[in-house]
């Protein structure tokens, strides 16, 4: 391959991951502002509105639990082209599904099909190992991170315009969009993991049980995953409650969630594509990391106690901070494996991801319906906020302490 070809591969390839990145989360955002409410028209009851969504997450992340060392195993096998694909194809029909869905158990169905689908993202970071090189994956993983947060800022946006038509109008744009994801991929994307790198697919490692020992080869993995594990735990509380949140306290509709989520789609892709690259230069990966916790904590709290929704859309400022800490955690634990378990690696990450999941979203669901409405034995909405930065806080914690030991190991080394 010449040296034009490559850059030129490299350039398709780069332009794929961030459209795909986009749209898919486009697809994604846009059902954000509408699907509590439509779990809420099916309930008849807010708090409980809050437990239903809550199991809806869980039921998303459960497969991803299962499903994403598979098709991270799988990538690394097959290719991540066909993988990716057949992501983006399985995303739209699911989306057909949950617009004529006609009760909460099809609805239910719908939320599996898009934990299963929805591992490519496993599959994204895999990719973008492969066209990356160590030193430079911070970066690459703050912009994948950017695109993710482009898609944020579109989608709830639209989500909120569509869902003044009907709640299940933003689920049929958002099948068109997976749709266009598919075929653009088919005749853009090109494969990033030559047939030579490739490890045979096997049970012992796709498996969630399996998949996780990778992250115990290492003192560093194991640290480095408890802090992914409490950062997802955390980040869940906006899943699991902030729409029936801002509706309950602040009085918002579909319209007000969408453009709050976009503004912090708009911080986020500021953070993560502006500001990770220098950060990381001048601080390295370690404080960056754990600066961003820290400012997640300050804003997740501050969220909490916010008594007015303009005091709630000013925490969204250190909030923001909080995306300096993923990429940076990514780019941490991939120099610990080689370049054929790029893939297992990102399966085991969102395992752990989906573990979290899996909890966080039932345990908020519960904290919410203590805490909201009248007559709560807990009576304080924001409860929940403040319980997801204490973990937070935890996590910057253990990230200090792993960081700082890897870093004494490697001087001891040298």
């Amino acid at each position: 391959m010449s040296a034009l070809s490559a850059l030129r591969h490299g350039r398709a390839a780069l332009a794929f991951i961030f459209v795909t990145a986009v749209l898919d989360i486009v697809a994604m955002g846009i059902i954000i502002p509408v699907l509590p409410g439509l779990i809420e028209d099916f309930v008849g009851s807010n708090a409980q509105a809050g437990i239903i969504n809550g199991v809806f997450v869980a039921l998303w992340a459960a497969m991803q639990f299962v499903c994403s060392p598979i098709i991270g195993s799988l990538s690394d096998q097959y290719g991540r082209r066909p993988v990716i694909l057949i992501s983006c194809a399985g995303l739209a029909a699911d989306y057909v599904l949950m617009a004529l869905a006609p009760d909460l158990w099809w609805l239910a169905l719908g939320r599996i099909i898009a934990g299963i689908t929805s591992s490519s993202f496993t599959t994204i970071y895999a990719y973008m190992a492969d066209i990356t090189e160590p030193e430079k994956r911070a970066r690459a993983y703050g912009l994948i991170g950017a695109a993710f947060s482009g898609g944020f800022v579109l989608g709830p946006v639209l989500g909120g315009f569509l869902g003044e038509f009907g709640p299940r109008v933003p689920f049929w744009f958002a099948a068109g969009l997976s749709g266009v994801a598919f075929l653009y991929g088919m005749f853009i994307l090109p494969e990033s993991l030559p047939p030579e790198k490739r490890m045979r697919f096997s049970w012992a490692r796709a498996n969630p049980v399996g998949a996780l020992i990778l992250l115990k080869r290492h003192t560093e993995l194991s640290g480095l995953a408890v802090v992914n594990f409490l950062l997802y735990f955390a980040h869940h509380v906006f899943s699991a409650v902030f729409v029936l949140y801002a509706a309950a306290r602040y009085g918002w509709g579909p319209r007000e969630v969408g453009l709050l989520l976009a503004m912090v789609g708009v911080l986020d892709m500021g953070v993560q594509g502006l500001l990770v690259g220098p950060v990381v230069k001048r601080f390295g990966d370690r404080a960056t990391m754990v600066f961003g916790l820290f400012g997640g904590t300050v804003g997740i709290a501050a969220m909490g106690w916010a008594p007015s929704g303009l005091m709630f859309i000013l925490a969204m400022l250190p909030n923001a901070l909080w995306g300096l800490a993923m990429p940076t955690l990514q780019s941490l634990m991939t120099r610990h494996v080689g370049e054929d378990e790029q893939g297992q690696l990102q399966g085991a990450n969102m395992s752990v991801a989906s573990i979290a999941g899996v909890l966080s979203p039932l345990f908020f669901g519960w904290i919410y319906s203590i805490s909201a409405g009248q007559g709560a034995p807990v009576p304080h909405p924001g409860l929940a906020f403040f319980i997801a930065a204490a973990v937070l806080l935890l996590a910057a914690l253990i990230g200090w302490r792993v960081g700082r030991r890897a870093e004494r190991e490697e001087t001891a080394a040298v």
